[in-house]
């Protein structure tokens, strides 16, 4: 399916007595050193005529989508975007999106995806952090973005081109939007008529792409890739569950997070795949693309299998031609992975990554998967448990953190040198990235998730930071204090909770905080559940004892479940 091509087992990844490794697949890859723009080149000259991209109804060839890269390229050459430029992609999964991403990467440009739930003020920090001027923006985000300081917008109306009579599904809401633009601004479509921009040349050690992690002092922190590690996971993925160019891909999880974009873009794009791309997540409209496109690949979360597998007309043969269904970002629970065993016959393939490993780095292999789990390291990945204490290697059953050494792991935070060198360690001359999160590895080389040192709560894969949620809600008039905790949630593996300290003699009521909230923060990030306490217990250094407040929480939910 790649131009990736096994390579012999390299001495730099020997097998170690013991540890599992799955029968006919090399222990490392020879990844190609060219940039990512030449996937979709050779795709289509491979395929001009062949469906790459079906978004309701419509559909765009890979030879009509590398034409559109092209002519976009030229708008933004002609905008003065050059080799090194940040360039925004602020709008919903879309050909747009796509066509974006490949135009700025043939002007050598780096993208930077930004979630459609920011708000104005959130947006503004990512716009001053990595210096971007110039942006592919939905329709109906439009006037946030000129709020939040965007100097060109380049505004694409997401649903463009879909055709309702063919699409199969209802298509999602408040998307069909094609708002007065400023002087300056222009349409996607007006953009499409510029002459095509000449490929500019890029190393594979030139930045990519910036994925955007929120900071565990609240500040978010931008995770700059090379063309080498997005490479390096596109590339390995397709591997990992035999990919072949008659695949067809479910883009349901968002392309601004990692594992959407390298598990449903990248990867389909690279071996000529065809991808069903869905703007936003319904469980029906997932469940009939499945069955009527005959969807062979689906990355996802928990909380989207559960959600779909919940509905009232779920059918085990909707999914009859899934052959891999792999996700990550909250353990699967295990009863669910046990009916999705019984009743389709898939064994979901858990995986573990973050946005410095550009997506997985660990994943379980096909046919030895174990449930809750996180797998053993993929192709070229180094990883070990180490003591926190020593940063000595521990031996299996022991818990310590997770580090990783392989090509997918990232370059560096962008301009935060400070915080660059602290995320590393170095084990007998290589460069292994700290996670931040505890785990332990058994006999047979399997990793296993035990806790986090950072503070976090992951809803549906996404990362919402407690310190930056704080930061917010003490902005509100009648909160003193607050501290936010993670709580288990069945439907989105983790919930954010807020415990208030209210101001002497001021009111306030959950939901009003609750709405208050969503105009400061994206949709993800807002609490869920608000609990008023006269005060909030701290260690004797003076500071919030959150993991105490955690556990109990987390004790009291469990207790009532039993």
């Amino acid at each position: 399916m790649t131009d990736a091509t096994a390579a012999p087992n390299s001495t730099d990844y020997p097998p170690v007595q013991g540890r599992y490794w799955p029968p006919g697949k090399p222990r490392s890859l020879t990844l190609p050193q060219t940039g990512v723009l030449h996937n979709l080149r050779v795709s289509a000259e491979r395929y001009p005529e062949k469906v790459g991209l079906w978004f309701y109804g419509r559909e765009l060839t890979y030879g009509d989508f590398y034409d559109q890269v092209g002519r976009l390229a030229g708008h933004l050459a002609a905008q003065g975007v050059k080799k090194g430029d940040r360039v925004g992609l602020w709008l919903q999964n879309s050909p747009a999106w796509a066509i974006g991403a490949f135009a700025a990467w043939r002007l050598g440009a780096v993208v930077v995806p930004l979630a459609p739930m920011l708000q104005p003020r959130e947006l503004a920090f990512f716009l001053q952090d990595a210096g971007i001027r110039v942006a592919v923006v939905g329709g109906e985000l439009y006037e946030k973005g000129k709020q939040a300081g965007l100097a060109h917008a380049i505004v694409a109306n997401v649903m463009a081109g879909a055709v309702p009579q063919q699409a199969g599904v209802k298509l999602p809401d408040g998307l069909d939007v094609q708002p007065e633009l400023q002087e300056g601004d222009v349409t996607l479509e007006q953009a499409l008529r510029s002459a095509p921009a000449a490929v500019q040349d890029v190393d594979a050690d030139d930045l990519a792409i910036i994925f955007y992690t929120s900071g565990t002092t609240g500040l978010p922190k931008g995770c700059a890739h090379t063309h080498s590690s997005v490479q390096a996971n596109t590339f390995g993925a397709s591997v990992w569950v035999n990919g072949t160019c008659e695949d067809v891909f479910l883009a349901a999880l968002p392309y601004f997070h990692v594992t959407g974009f390298i598990n449903s873009l990248m990867t389909a794009v690279a071996g000529g795949g065809k991808v069903v791309v869905m703007a936003r997540w319904d469980r029906d409209a997932a469940r009939e693309l499945i069955r009527d496109h005959r969807v062979t690949v689906w990355t996802n979360t928990p909380a989207m299998l559960i959600d779909l597998m919940s509905s009232p007309n779920f059918q085990a043969t909707d999914l009859k031609t899934l052959r891999s269904v792999t996700g990550g970002g909250a353990s699967l629970p295990a009863a669910v992975g046990q009916r999705l065993l019984d009743t389709t016959g898939i064994l979901f393939l858990e995986g573990y990554g973050l946005s410095e490993t550009m997506a997985q780095s660990h994943s379980n292999p096909q046919g030895r998967q174990k449930l809750q789990c996180l797998g053993i390291p993929l192709f070229n990945v180094d990883s070990r448990i180490i003591d926190l204490e020593t940063g000595a290697e521990l031996p299996p059953g022991q818990v310590g953190e997770i580090v990783i050494h392989g090509p997918q792991v990232m370059r560096e935070y962008w301009q935060r040198p400070k915080e660059t060198e602290e995320a590393f360690t170095d084990i007998g001359g290589r460069r292994f990235f700290r996670t931040g999160d505890l785990g332990h590895m058994d006999e047979e080389g399997y990793f296993f998730f035990a806790d986090r040192l950072k503070r976090m709560v992951n809803v549906s894969g996404l990362k919402v930071w407690p310190a930056e949620v704080e930061n917010k809600l003490h902005g509100h008039p009648a909160i003193q204090e607050a501290c936010v905790i993670s709580v288990p949630d069945e439907r989105s593996g983790e919930r954010a909770r807020a415990l208030i300290v209210l101001r002497p003699g001021m009111q306030a009521t959950p939901e009003e905080l609750e709405a208050w909230a969503r105009e400061q923060m994206a949709n993800y990030k807002v609490p869920r559940d608000y609990q008023f306490v006269d005060s909030l217990p701290r260690s004797p250094t003076g500071k919030v004892a959150w993991r105490q407040l955690q556990e109990q929480a987390r004790a009291a939910l469990t207790g009532a479940q039993s």
